[in-house]
């Protein structure tokens, strides 16, 4: 069985493509995808795109062309939880679209022909993801000099992970007044958001759509606040990059 693993970057994936055993790039949809092998599993890497959309798409193409069995994202997010601090990182519980509003015709957040709001990932997958991750975090902790890479960040600080909502939606949060008020109506609501990014809420859709188990990890680049877009670059590329690499493939091992 062949095993996605999407990334929103570059930067998030190119470790990967580098580890790819066999490897045969193939263009479809516009997207350049690379099948191989990883850890001893056949894969197919794949860049989602930013926003609901593209990932949308890509995920499609990934099920429809590639047949693939399970979909993994990785990626960076913004940490929004009590507790969620840069360095950390979130393994998705389920998902929200914290932009999708058809009242009145449905309730604030429900997917219109889905009678929910809230889209659960796949339990089993999941548990292996949250084990790859806690044993990433806990041998990279000191690893990482945070301090140099953002504002109020810990020297030394022993990282977390975590496993709960991840919201989604086609805006990069970069305020701190908004990333309060987002997730203080979301919790008021019965929502308590961890993170926030741009693409898991859509792939999660489409995979319930094909009854394809998904799971995904996302580090936590930034607080959503004003620094985020200070923040987000130079860290995609020092720390993210290799948190992946180290998750995805403990991941594999562990199928």
């Amino acid at each position: 069985m062949t095993t996605a693993i999407l990334s929103a970057l570059p930067d998030e994936q190119s470790t990967l493509v580098a580890h790819l055993v066999h490897p045969q790039r193939l263009m479809h949809a516009g997207r350049a995808f690379w099948r191989g092998e990883l850890a001893g599993r056949a894969v197919v890497l794949a860049l989602s795109g930013i926003g609901k959309v593209a990932a949308a798409t890509t995920a499609t193409a990934l099920i429809e062309r590639f047949g693939v069995a399970r979909v993994v994202f990785t990626g960076v997010a913004g940490g929004v939880g009590d507790g969620v601090n840069v360095g950390d990182v979130v393994v998705a519980q389920d998902y929200l679209q914290h932009d999708m509003d058809a009242s009145p015709l449905f309730p604030r957040w429900e997917v219109p022909g889905y009678a929910r709001s809230r889209l659960v990932c796949d339990a089993p997958l999941s548990a292996l993801l949250l084990g790859a991750a806690s044993a990433c975090v806990s041998s990279a902790s000191g690893q990482f000099d945070l301090n140099n890479l953002v504002p109020g960040g810990t020297r030394g600080a022993a990282h977390r992970a975590h496993h709960g909502l991840i919201a989604s939606g086609d805006r990069f949060v970069s305020a701190a007044d908004e990333a309060h008020r987002l997730r203080t109506t979301l919790r008021d609501a019965g929502h308590d958001v961890l993170a926030v990014e741009m693409e898991g809420a859509a792939v999660a859709q489409v995979c319930h759509d094909y009854g394809i188990p998904f799971a995904a990890v996302r580090t936590i680049s930034d607080r959503a606040d004003d620094t985020a877009h200070v923040d987000f670059p130079r860290f995609v590329q020092t720390v993210a990059s290799r948190y992946a690499e180290h998750m995805v493939l403990a991941f594999l091992q562990k199928l």
